[in-house]
Parts: C-alpha cells; sequence; structure tokens
C-alpha cells in the first residue's frame, strides 16, 4: 500500500502513530459508548452502538477513530469524557470534516480541566475518509498531518 498524506486542522495536536478504527458514518457517541460508562468495565470499550456495523462490538479503547463528524445527544460529550476516566478512552480522533460542536466540548474539556489529551484533527478531507480502512496504519503529526499507510 502507498502511503497517503493528509493535512487537516490540529484542534488538540499531538504525535502518535497506531492502526486504524474506521466509521464510514456519523459516530454515534451516545449510542456508542452509552453501555460502558455503566458496566464498570475498565478493560474494553466495545462499540455498543448496533447501528454502526462498522464499529458494533470492535474494541475502541486506545484506538485512532475515524469518522465524518460525531451525532447524538449533548450527553455525547460527558460519555467522550466518562471513558477517558475510565481509562478506556480513544488516543486520536481523526474527522474528514469539521469537528462537531458535542465532540468539541467532551474533548476539549478533558483536554483544558483533566489533562487527558485525545489528539484531534478534523478538516482531513471527504478523500481521507474514502482511503483509510480499518487496521491500516496512521501516523498523525503535530501540525495535522496524518499519513495512511
Amino acid at each position: 500500500m502507498a502511503k497517503k498524506i493528509f493535512k487537516g486542522r490540529p484542534v488538540l495536536s499531538g504525535k502518535l502513530e497506531g492502526k486504524a478504527l474506521v466509521s464510514k458514518m456519523p459516530f454515534n457517541l451516545t449510542g456508542s459508548y452509552f453501555e460502558n460508562m455503566f458496566a464498570g468495565n475498565t478493560e474494553s470499550a466495545p462499540c455498543t452502538d448496533a447501528n454502526n456495523p462498522d464499529l458494533f462490538k470492535k474494541d475502541m479503547k486506545d484506538a485512532i477513530l475515524c469518522t465524518s463528524q460525531c451525532v447524538g445527544s449533548t450527553m455525547g460529550a460527558g460519555a467522550l469524557m466518562g471513558v477517558s476516566e475510565m481509562g478506556v478512552g480513544l488516543k486520536a480522533f481523526l474527522f474528514s470534516s469539521h469537528i462537531d460542536s458535542i465532540a468539541a466540548g467532551g474533548l476539549i474539556i478533558d483536554d483544558v480541566w483533566y489533562d487527558r489529551r485525545v489528539i484531534t484533527i478534523d478538516l482531513l478531507g471527504d478523500e481521507f475518509l474514502e482511503a483509510v480502512k480499518t487496521g491500516d496504519p496512521i501516523s498523525i503529526a503535530e501540525d495535522g498531518t496524518v499519513t495512511v499507510g
């Protein structure tokens, strides 16, 4: 696989390498994390959104999640912070379009108030979401450059 490079906007900058976990549909924060919030499980964070065939039952702990944006209720911001506190949150969030206000609220508050950073890059473009597949190696640079492959 040839490497593909995308330039986005760093919302919460950082440097990281890992494997992609991809949702071609918008990521439902509340639906995906609701059961994890109340299960008391601190070993993993399986996606509990049965309406998302890309992610359902896949472990999201320490993932580099690639999606277009997030959807769901305002509880989604709290869900992001909750799984982060439990130690089963994401390592990075990569958005093909603008970050939505619910994800931004949870991620930025968690970073500023609790010093728990989830590297977040948005505006990577539709081509990014078309190119990246679950399991692809991902490299994230401080300036928002994301390399796939």
